[in-house]
C-alpha cells in the first residue's frame, strides 16, 4: 500500500472500521450501521489506503484485526467516543442544559464499585441526564482528561500532575480476601506469614499495587507457596471465593464490591493504597462534575474503613508512604 498516514481521515471511514472490528464481519457491521456492505468495504479499504497498512485480515465473510489494526482500533474508539460526547454536549448546550452530560474515566478497580456507588448517592433530580463511565488504565485515564474527553478522572496514585488539577487524594489499607469457609476467615486479621503455605492471588502490574505487595512480602521475609496472577481485582476476589488462594487487593474493590462467600480481613502489615480524582488544569468544571467530586469523597468515607482524605498539597510528602517501606500493624 502507498504510505498516506498524513492524509485526511473521514469520520465515516473510522465508523465503518470500528463497526467491522466490533461485529467481526462486514455483514454484521452493515446491520449495526444500517449501511450497504459495499459501502462499508469501500470505506475500510479507503482508510487502509490512507494509513498505508492493512487493518484487517480477510477470510471470506469473516474478518479479524491485524496487529496494526488492534492498535489503531483503540485510538479510533477513543476518538469516536469523544465525537459522540461532543455531539451530546452541543445538543445539551442548545437546550440550555450544559451540565446534563458528565464524563468519567476511571481505572477498573474504582469504576466497578466506588464510582457507581457515588452516582447512586446523587439525588435523581440532580443527576446528569447522560453519564459516560469508561474503564481504562491509569495512563489512558490521564490522557482522556488531558485531551478533555473526560470531565474527571479517577485512578490510583501517583500520577504525573502536569496539566492536571488534583482535587483530593484518598488513602486506605490493602486487605486480604479469603473464602468465608477458609480456616483463617474467622480471625480478626490475616498474617502475611500464613502465605508461606498458601497460594497468593495478586495483580500482575509490577509498577502499581503488585509492586507494593511484593515489597511488603520481601520486607516480612514471606515467600508464597505459589502464585495466581490476574489483571483485575474482581477476578482476584472471585478466585479467592473459589478457594484458589488468598487475594491481596486494594480497599476500593474489597469494600465497595461486597461478594457473598468472601471475608475481608486487615493485614498485619499495613500496605497503604492511594487514589485521586482530577480534571484538566484550567478547565472550568460544571456543577455536575463538582458535585460528583465531593460526593465521591463522602462515598469513600462511608464505605472504606480508616479512609483518609488528603489535600493536593500533601501529594509530594506522601510519595515515600506510597512506595514503602511498610510498617507492621501494632494493633488490629
Amino acid at each position: 500500500m502507498k504510505q498516506g498516514a498524513g492524509s485526511h481521515i473521514d469520520i465515516r471511514e473510522l465508523e465503518a472500521f470500528a463497526a467491522v472490528a466490533s461485529a467481526g464481519s462486514i455483514t454484521g457491521a452493515a446491520r449495526l450501521l444500517g449501511r450497504a456492505q459495499s459501502s462499508l468495504s469501500r470505506h475500510v479499504q479507503d482508510l487502509e489506503q490512507r494509513l498505508g497498512y492493512a487493518l484487517l485480515h480477510r477470510n471470506g465473510p469473516r474478518v479479524s484485526l491485524t496487529r496494526e489494526g488492534i492498535q489503531f482500533y483503540d485510538e479510533a474508539d477513543r476518538f469516536l467516543a469523544s465525537i459522540r460526547h461532543l455531539r451530546e454536549r452541543a445538543t445539551a448546550i442548545g437546550q440550555g442544559a450544559a451540565n446534563a452530560v458528565l464524563s468519567i474515566d476511571a481505572i477498573p478497580a474504582l469504576a466497578a464499585g466506588l464510582v457507581p456507588a457515588t452516582l447512586a448517592r446523587i439525588p435523581a433530580a440532580q443527576r446528569p441526564a447522560q453519564i459516560h463511565l469508561r474503564r481504562s488504565s491509569t495512563e489512558q485515564v490521564v490522557q482522556a482528561v488531558l485531551a478533555r474527553n473526560a470531565d474527571v478522572g479517577v485512578t490510583s496514585m501517583p500520577v504525573d500532575p502536569s496539566g492536571l488539577d488534583l482535587h483530593w487524594m484518598g488513602e486506605g489499607d490493602c486487605v486480604a480476601v479469603v473464602a468465608s469457609s477458609d480456616p483463617l476467615a474467622s480471625g480478626s486479621y490475616f498474617p502475611l506469614a500464613a502465605l508461606d503455605e498458601r497460594q497468593l492471588i495478586a495483580l500482575d502490574n509490577p509498577y502499581r499495587l503488585r509492586g507494593r505487595v511484593d515489597q511488603a512480602l520481601r520486607q516480612a521475609g514471606v515467600a508464597p507457596k505459589s502464585m495466581l496472577m490476574t489483571n483485575a481485582s474482581i477476578s482476584a476476589m472471585l478466585a479467592a471465593r473459589h478457594g484458589l488462594g488468598v487475594a491481596i487487593v486494594e480497599p476500593a474493590s474489597a469494600y465497595a464490591l461486597p461478594l457473598q462467600g468472601l471475608t475481608v480481613l486487615p493485614l498485619d502489615i499495613r500496605i497503604p493504597y492511594f487514589w485521586g480524582i482530577f480534571s484538566a488544569a484550567g478547565k472550568p468544571l460544571g456543577e455536575s462534575a463538582e458535585q460528583f467530586i465531593e460526593i465521591f469523597a463522602q462515598t469513600c468515607a462511608e464505605l472504606i474503613p480508616r479512609f483518609v482524605r488528603h489535600a493536593p498539597s500533601e501529594m509530594e510528602g506522601l510519595r515515600s508512604a506510597i512506595s514503602g517501606p511498610y510498617e507492621k500493624t501494632a494493633e488490629i
